[in-house]
């Protein structure tokens, strides 16, 4: 798999990257937001695609 469908996410609440995934950038055209466990927050939080 290429390093272009790599991608960060972000917690909403203290901004730090958690996590990497992979995505379809040919279908999926909008950022990725999806619920994560943030271990910096020790909680559930939103976490957003970054660059």
């Amino acid at each position: 798999m290429s390093q272009d469908n790599m991608i960060k996410l972000e917690c909403t609440a203290c901004k730090r990257v958690n996590y990497f995934s992979r995505k379809n950038k040919k279908i999926l055209k909008d950022r990725l937001e999806m619920n994560k466990f943030c271990k910096h927050c020790q909680k559930h939080t939103k976490h957003k695609e970054t660059k």
